[in-house]
């Protein structure tokens, strides 16, 4: 897809560590959340980045708007690379970008109305007078299934689900073209979820929207997404078409991730097979191929080089040494 579509982000080799204090200010290491990511979002796509929690799934999502600012590598939006701009060029790129955040309710500021919460985009960047803000507003409302006579409430007079259209609308005040949704249905009641799914989809056509989609949940992921990124311990493992992906999955840790998910077919056989080994500590990842450990299928090698994300061909890309021997890194 991304052969034949235009790209809108390009990450090539981003990192981001962050130091983790121990008792007296020590430094008691150093965790890898982003660990060399090769990523392109395409206009108009759909791209879910799925993984365990504490991969770095939210980590990259944040780097692509710069709330979290890489140590190495690069993010070009357009032309543009982000991580050059100063904060003040940094403005009119912020309305480019918008992310829906995951909880609804920390999100939202309680000592402001859901019109200044939408609203507060607007004004920050002095777009309309104070009525065609509030026409705004009132559109915006509408378009995700709330009242525009909700306009002067506050974030806890509403329910979760309404709370996260709150935080839709927001994202939308700015006519962004790319949209990071972080987990933003993880925190609501399945029945809800649907609606919020749905509820993003119908934007997206509307709005020509771009989303990195941002979850644990497999199921959500292939509703919604063209392409689906695997990430395991801050680097991506795989990438594919979601057909090609959920059908033919080459990475082990993806066929375990995806045989444990769960099914409504209760009749339905599928390969249970666990994950091998304990989970590594993010402070202290395995060399080599962080999935080794757990493995059933790991070779010598896997536990001294890393291998290089490698296409299988038609944009289904796999970083694993059951496909090839080129090498991203060797630490013998």
């Amino acid at each position: 897809m991304s052969d034949n579509k235009e790209i809108l982000v390009q990450l090539r080799g981003v990192r981001k560590h962050f130091t983790v204090k121990a008792d007296m200010g020590r430094e008691a290491g150093v965790v890898k959340a982003v660990d060399g990511v090769d990523l392109n979002i395409c206009k108009g796509e759909t791209l879910g980045l799925v993984g365990e929690s504490g991969c770095g799934k939210s980590t990259l999502g944040r780097c692509i708007l710069r709330l979290d600012r890489p140590e190495e590598g690069s993010v070009v939006y357009e032309k543009t690379d982000v991580l050059s701009l100063t904060r003040k060029e940094m403005i009119p790129m912020r309305a480019k970008m918008q992310i829906i955040f995951q909880d609804p309710y920390s999100s939202l500021n309680p000592r402001m109305t859901v019109g200044q919460i939408i609203g507060e985009g607007l004004t920050i960047h002095n777009i309309g007078e104070k009525k065609e803000r509030r026409d705004k507003v009132a559109y915006l409302m509408d378009k995700v299934g709330l009242r525009p006579e909700q306009a002067m409430r506050y974030p806890h007079e509403f329910s979760g689900g309404q709370r996260q259209r709150i935080g839709v609308a927001r994202a939308l005040a700015l006519n962004p073209e790319l949209i990071i949704c972080d987990e933003p249905v993880s925190a609501l009641d399945v029945s809800i979820q649907a609606q919020v799914i749905n509820l993003l989809m119908d934007l997206q056509e509307e709005f020509n929207l771009t989303y990195l989609f941002v979850s644990h949940d497999l199921s959500v992921v292939k509703h919604i997404s063209d392409r689906v990124a695997v990430m395991y311990l801050g680097r991506i493992v795989e990438l594919a078409d979601k057909r090609e992906l959920y059908g033919n999955p080459s990475h082990p840790y993806t066929q375990v991730l995806l045989n444990a998910a769960p099914v409504p077919d209760v009749d339905a056989k599928k390969d249970r097979t666990a994950l091998t080994g304990e989970l590594p500590s993010p402070l202290a990842p395995p060399r080599g191929c962080h999935f080794h450990p757990r493995c059933a299928r790991a070779m010598d090698k896997c536990s001294q080089c890393t291998p290089a994300l490698t296409d299988l061909g038609n944009g289904h890309k796999v970083r694993c040494f059951l496909y090839s021997e080129e090498l991203d890194a060797c630490n013998p």
